[in-house]
């Protein structure tokens, strides 16, 4: 039999066998609703299940008077401090905030300007990866998803590690610090590889600065000739610590939880965390938000043209545009309804790097659909509560001001985000919590064993 006989016939094959699965993994919806399943682990008004305690992160959207719930303007709280009030504290000394913010959620205390320093040093030391992994662990086997670069390489630093399964709160802390640490490097190192292997462009390898930030070393190590202007510093420090933390309900910081109340070792943890960051329904959106805003400039020739834009609009709700899925991207959150405390912060400081930049009539499209999708989507769109944008929606365009490749976007978030996890999994071991396992009933119907001979083929 040839080869294009087999492949002809694996095909067929293939595709008679994911009828059956999807056939036979379908569940009625109703049967949701009859055993009162929070699909989601989401109540029926949309609010979260409550499956745990945190001390590290507070997502607050809403007030209960009267048992009624009334959605209030959001706000984002780290360790009980708001996170505009530490945004503010930072900007307002010229420093930058992102070591400060990991110190605070890894710790539950501001650090005075003394441990701050030596906080920052420990960081600086640990900001290097062992002898040839960049060589054996990313450029020889380059990856086109960053996210897999990600992932890979920090179950390979299992190996590099020789108390890897120590989970004593000494060590799991020093795993933290270095994966913190080091997250910068296998994120732009993994790119740099794609970039040239790939995209057949010059391969640059810098290593970071110590007397940089972690925000300044992302742009030193990205950039080709390391240049950068302090307020584009500013701007990507201020994404990191606005993604750092989102509570403990949040997919990837749940996923943490979930792993490590196995008994896992820190690098599956995190390596877990990544995958679920990966998705385009968790760190993925600010790519579908860059993606059809680029769709949006290819239809809409004039940034001013209200009536377009809000055609535009209604086209990608009625399923006739961009990606067909009814959705517009960066509008809308699980929990925020009225506004998103990271996109009232953002927002602040964008506007800046936009005329900087020479786009301002872009941040003035961007500012636009803000306030039409809304409207739109409660005219065409069933809604239990409010939407508004997100931290998404304006992330990615400040991505691209930044020159960050859009392979990068999930990356930088994670490169944020591993400060948060690594607070969770020390949660979760101090308070010594029992392995997470949720319920699920089983709705399959009781059939007998049938012997071979009395089966239907395919």
């Amino acid at each position: 039999m040839k080869n294009f006989q087999l492949e002809d016939f694996e095909e067929q094959f293939l595709n008679q066998l994911s009828n059956i699965t999807e056939k036979n993994n379908l569940i009625n919806p109703d049967l949701f609703s009859k055993y009162n399943v929070k699909r989601g682990l989401r109540d029926q008004d949309g609010k979260g299940v409550l499956v745990g305690l945190t001390e590290i992160g507070e997502v607050h959207a809403y007030i209960i008077d009267e048992n009624e719930t009334i959605p209030v303007p959001g706000r984002l709280i780290y360790r009980g401090i708001d996170i505009s009030d530490i945004v503010d504290g930072f900007l307002k000394d010229g420093r930058f905030g992102f070591e400060e913010t990991c110190y605070l959620l890894l710790f539950g205390e501001l650090p005075d300007e003394k441990t701050l320093a030596g906080f920052e040093q420990l960081l600086a030391e640990y900001r290097k990866l062992p002898d040839d992994f960049v060589r054996d662990m990313i450029l020889k086997a380059p990856s086109k998803d960053m996210m897999n670069v990600l992932a890979r390489s920090v179950l390979a630093l299992y190996s590099f590690d020789d108390n890897a399964d120590d989970t004593s709160i000494n060590n799991v802390l020093k795993q933290c610090i270095r994966l913190i640490a080091c997250f910068p490097l296998l994120a732009v190192y993994g790119y740099q590889a794609y970039s040239h292997y790939h995209g057949n462009n010059s391969l640059y390898i810098h290593s970071p600065r110590p007397d940089f930030s972690t925000a300044e070393n992302v742009l030193h190590m990205l950039r080709p000739d390391s240049k950068f202007t302090r307020l584009e510093a500013t701007l990507l420090d201020l994404a990191l610590v606005l993604h750092a933390e989102h509570g403990g309900g949040n997919n990837s910081s749940f996923v943490t939880h979930v792993v490590t109340s196995s008994g896992s070792d820190t690098y599956s943890a995190i390596a877990a965390a990544l995958g679920s960051l990966k998705g385009p329904r968790h760190g993925g959106a600010n790519i579908k938000v860059y993606q059809m805003f680029e769709d949006m400039k290819q239809n809409i020739r004039d940034f001013g043209d209200d009536e377009g834009i809000e055609n535009y609009l209604v086209k990608l709700v009625n399923k006739q545009a961009f990606d067909r899925s009814g959705l517009i991207y960066g509008i809308g959150h699980a929990v925020y309804s009225i506004s998103d405390p990271r996109t009232v912060i953002f927002k602040e400081h964008i506007a800046r790097l936009a005329k900087e930049k020479g786009l301002e009539d872009e941040y003035n499209l961007y500012l636009k659909v803000e306030e039409k999708a809304p409207e739109i989507i409660g005219e065409y769109r069933k809604m239990y509560k409010g939407v508004s944008a997100n931290v998404d929606f304006y992330s990615g365009f400040v991505y691209r001001m930044l020159d960050i490749p859009i392979e990068l976007f999930t990356p930088i978030f994670a490169v944020s985000r591993i400060a948060g996890w690594s607070a969770h999994r020390i949660e979760e071991i101090v308070n010594s919590g029992k392995i997470i396992r949720p319920a699920y009933k089983s709705v399959s119907k009781r059939r007998k064993y049938i012997p071979m001979d009395g089966r239907k083929g395919v």
